[in-house]
């Protein structure tokens, strides 16, 4: 197995269009805000209002869908490739399409991360999509005589084993509560009891941020000059594969990528595992932190 697929097919309405909106009474926006910038709320959507849920979608408050709902998956990708420190590099491209609204992150966000000889790629779609490889919101592990599958399931273990032509080899059950054990975990104080050591958060929650850093970073792109791009990483992907996919998925909600209407795709990142850095963009790194308003200022540290 050389390759972990994290999906996030999970259909994003328009949040209505981008204005500038007053703080409903009852809630302390300057605490809300914490070290962002304490800006006026410039979406209403008709489900959340200005304040609510729809942060996700804003670079001063989230990460769009690859750290809200992806991150769940990308936990499990990185942990069956069993990737333990970050990868080699980063690439990134997507947008925001089928609808203008306030939002800010891409609605359709490809991620592909190099691990050597294993990669783990990240799809996130917005809008409506078919399944792939029998999931929707999952993790598909691609290896030499089929797949696996893992969707999502917070609370418990599960999944299904396909050979290469689809056909069902096995099924998995499993069974266990993580919202038990994590309540346990708090009442003993017993670091044994704890599933998920700070660590491996870490590291999952670091793989969102370098995918979003190499995407803010680029430029609109046309699909020949993506493909040539990701031609010239040669990852362990057929990134050619999921790139035309991904056009076909666009295509299917009526969106035609052309000359005015393209792909926002980044520079190729090199990552150093060891110092959590990149080793050829002094901007990415500029990305690694914000400036935290005060008082929410944290303090530097240096890393144990």
């Amino acid at each position: 197995m050389k390759l972990a697929r994290g999906l996030c097919y999970n259909r994003r309405d328009s949040i209505g269009p981008k204005g500038v909106f007053e703080v409903p009474p009852g809630i302390d926006y300057n605490l809300w805000c914490g070290p962002a910038p304490l800006s006026p709320p410039t979406r209403n959507s008709k489900q959340n209002g200005p304040v609510h849920y729809e942060w996700h979608w804003f670079w001063d408050y989230g990460n769009g869908d690859l750290g809200n709902q992806g991150i769940h998956q990308m936990d499990v990708a990185r942990w069956g490739l069993g990737a333990s420190e970050l990868p080699q590099g980063v690439i990134s491209y997507g947008g925001r399409f089928g609808y203008e609204d306030a939002a800010e992150t891409p609605n359709t966000q490809i991620v592909l991360f190099d691990y050597g000889p294993k990669s783990l790629v990240f799809e996130v779609r917005g809008l409506p999509s078919v399944k792939f490889k029998n999931t929707d919101v999952g993790v598909v592990f691609e290896g030499t005589n089929g797949y696996a599958v893992v969707p999502k399931n917070y609370r418990g273990a599960g999944g299904a084993a396909f050979d290469k032509d689809g056909q069902l080899v096995k099924k998995f059950t499993g069974e266990g509560n993580n919202f038990v054990r994590f309540v346990n975990a708090l009442r003993t104080r017993n670091k044994e009891d704890i599933d998920a050591p700070a660590l491996e958060g870490h590291l999952s929650s670091a793989l969102c941020h370098l995918g979003n850093i190499s995407y803010r970073l680029g430029k609109p792109m046309t699909n020949p000059q993506i493909a040539e791009r990701l031609q010239a990483v040669k990852l362990n992907d057929n990134s050619q594969d999921t790139l035309d996919r991904t056009i076909e998925h666009l295509a299917a909600n009526n969106v035609t990528l052309d000359d005015k209407t393209m792909f926002h795709c980044g520079e190729f990142l090199k990552v150093d595992p060891k110092t959590e850095s990149f080793a050829n963009s002094p901007a990415a790194n500029n990305l690694c932190t914000r400036d935290y308003r005060a008082p929410f200022v944290l303090p530097t540290a240096d890393r144990v």
